[in-house]
């Protein structure tokens, strides 16, 4: 399985493609940020932000798109930036058919270093190790984008599991109620 994981961002939006080599191995196939243009208007901002997201899914053509869910308690200005960064890979991610999944950062930290409230410094040691990097992916947003990418390898499996689970048992109680009902 290959994921495309992005850390959402209208100035800096990192992206990093993670692939499943082999039991619990894991490769990088790409890693990069895209910037744009502080002083263009947004709307062009978001077009330049959309271009290059559809190259790299053009490129790499993953199996499953990783999103960081937009969550900030103090900066508004900031959670609507990242936030119509991340509409923007959302609707990419459905125009190209992709499934996508969004993760909170706690689950990324935990995910990648055990810990929740794991720092950006333990995020890109674990990161490097994990996909045997001889140097940490620069700058962070990059290395941000790799862990979405390492978490929903290991978690995305359970997760889909769980969804699954849940139409089963939704389609269960509601044949029941036909039947009590009858």
């Amino acid at each position: 399985m290959r994921v495309l994981g992005i850390d959402p961002g209208l100035t800096r939006c990192g992206v990093g493609v993670v692939e499943n080599s082999g039991a619990q191995q894991l490769s990088m196939v790409g890693v990069g940020v895209i910037l744009t243009d502080i002083d263009a208007p947004l709307e062009s901002r978001l077009l330049q932000l959309e271009q290059s997201l559809q190259e790299w899914i053009d490129r790499y053509r993953p199996d499953v798109i990783a999103v960081e869910r937009v969550f900030s308690q103090l900066n508004v200005r900031t959670a609507m930036a990242t936030g119509q960064a991340a509409g923007v890979a959302l609707l990419l991610s459905a125009k190209a058919g992709i499934p996508v999944v969004m993760h909170t950062p706690t689950e990324v930290k935990a995910a990648v270093t055990g810990s929740g409230r794991a720092d950006k410094k333990q995020i890109a040691t674990m990161v490097q190790k994990l996909l045997n990097l001889s140097e940490i992916p620069k700058p962070v947003d990059s290395t941000d984008a790799l862990a979405l990418a390492i978490c929903h390898h290991w978690r995305g499996g359970a997760q889909n599991k769980l969804a699954a689970a849940a139409v089963k048992e939704r389609a269960r109680i509601s044949a029941l109620k036909k039947v009590s009902l009858s």
